[in-house]
């Protein structure tokens, strides 16, 4: 029974091996500093780069890689624009094949990361956040209570660019 526990126990530890505490780039976790330029909104939707510029400043946070800057300069400074807000047709109501029941929305955005130092782009890039939502009497208004889910997810992911580029 104990030698069972041990290969159990062995095997789990294996498991563990490659994982790694921390940042992956090499440097302590608040070594750098970020600074975020308000993203330009290209779209026809009102606010989306409010919605998107609080995002991005609470995932960096959140992730802890890099430190959010807002008083002086920051290392590494990131902008962007807003360019679309696009929907999809996901699934239709069981009996009526041509009304949409769900909806795919996406946000695109592009966005540009430089390091100030060097003045080297080290992310320059389209970056997209998705989510689904369910239409009930009202489209605008599930798009518009839709719009925070999206930025976050927007901002999931152009932190994951900034954070995994090569600084």
């Amino acid at each position: 029974m104990r030698w069972l526990f041990f290969a159990v126990a062995a095997v789990l530890l294996a498991g563990c091996a490659g994982y790694r505490l921390g940042p992956l780039n090499g440097e302590p976790a608040g070594a750098r500093s970020v600074q975020f330029h308000p993203f330009a909104n290209r779209t026809i939707e009102p606010r989306v780069s409010e919605y998107v510029n609080e995002a991005l400043r609470k995932q960096l946070q959140r992730d802890g890689t890099y430190r959010l800057e807002t008083q002086d300069e920051g290392d590494i400074i990131v902008w962007g624009e807003i360019e679309r807000l696009d929907r999809g047709e996901l699934s239709f109501l069981a009996n009526d094949a041509l009304t949409p029941q769900d909806y795919n929305l996406s946000l695109v955005a592009h966005i540009t990361a430089i390091d100030r130092s060097t003045g080297k782009t080290n992310v320059d890039r389209m970056v997209v956040g998705r989510t689904a939502i369910r239409v009930g009497s009202d489209l605008s208004s599930a798009e518009r209570q839709a719009i925070p889910m999206l930025a976050e997810d927007l901002a999931r992911n152009a932190v994951s660019a900034i954070t995994d580029a090569p600084w």
